[in-house]
């Protein structure tokens, strides 16, 4: 049957009114991401104006921690997936100028002999940190050891593996109670989505840091945010517009430094 004139206007009128929710949708959309980038901008802009520019680790993590303390001195880190004495370290700064101590844990041995010359302060392991103690973990050794995992299948991804080496394991609540520690200020973890196995491991409510920095691979950020949580813990949303890459955490209920303003300069 023919379709008469009102038959013809209706399907488009529905398409054109179709077109222009899209549109508006997608264009809200846009002003929210810009507006996050803007943010995120500004963020970045604020910290690198306090703390920067030159920084030793890999992106802005180091900005983020010395902002979180305000410059403090003299307090106590653990460093899981430490990797190089320096270059990409997040804990290099804290020993260097502000008269921090603490743990380095690496499955990686070579990196042990630059520890113990260049940074007496920090007691270096090296150890998979796993969920259990006292058995081999095989290591994935990368053709860029940043990138060395548990995981073969990543450390193939990113880069190929150059070898593998048996390692022993140890949880980070075993290792903190054979040295005698029994309080950390800063937390930093970067092994390659082995750490939802590493938190397993650690007694968090005993130790309770004020601040851990985790990597986020979207493999386990679900299981590190339960983690979080059930820990009562809460991500520092702030945190979350200056890196896309790694997750913030600090216990709740925890007072927070204020934001920075873009020549805010907080000096040691």
């Amino acid at each position: 049957m023919a379709l008469g004139r009102q038959g013809f206007i209706e399907p488009l009128l529905v398409g054109a009114f179709t077109l222009l929710l899209g549109t508006m949708i997608g264009s809200r959309y846009m002003v929210r991401a810009d507006r996050r980038f803007e943010a995120s901008r500004q963020e970045l802009t604020a910290l690198s104006a306090s703390y920067g520019p030159g920084r030793f680790s890999n992106n802005e993590e180091e900005y983020l921690v010395r902002d979180f303390f305000r410059n403090r001195r003299g307090g106590v880190f653990l460093d899981i997936g430490a990797g190089h004495y320096r270059d990409g370290s997040n804990t290099y700064f804290l020993e260097q100028q502000l008269g921090w101590s603490g743990i380095a844990v690496d499955a990686q041995e070579q990196f042990k002999d630059d520890y113990a010359r260049f940074r007496p302060r920090t007691r270096f392991f090296a150890r998979f940190v796993s969920d259990v103690s006292g058995v081999k973990a095989r290591l994935n050794v990368g053709a860029n050891t940043q990138l060395s995992s548990g995981d073969e299948k990543f450390t193939q991804t990113f880069g190929g593996i150059a070898g593998t080496r048996e390692v022993p394991t140890v949880t980070i609540t075993q290792l903190l109670d054979e040295i005698g520690i029994h309080q950390l200020d800063f937390v930093s973890m970067d092994i390659e989505l082995f750490e939802p196995k590493a938190l397993a491991g650690f007694d968090i409510e005993r130790f309770r840091p004020a601040l851990l920095v985790v990597e986020d691979h979207p493999e386990v950020r679900q299981p590190i945010l339960d983690y979080f949580q059930s820990h009562h813990y809460v991500a520092v949303g702030r945190y979350l517009r200056a890196d896309e890459h790694n997750l913030w955490f600090a216990p709740v209920g925890a007072p927070l430094p204020s934001p920075l303003h873009s020549g805010d300069v907080y000096t040691h």
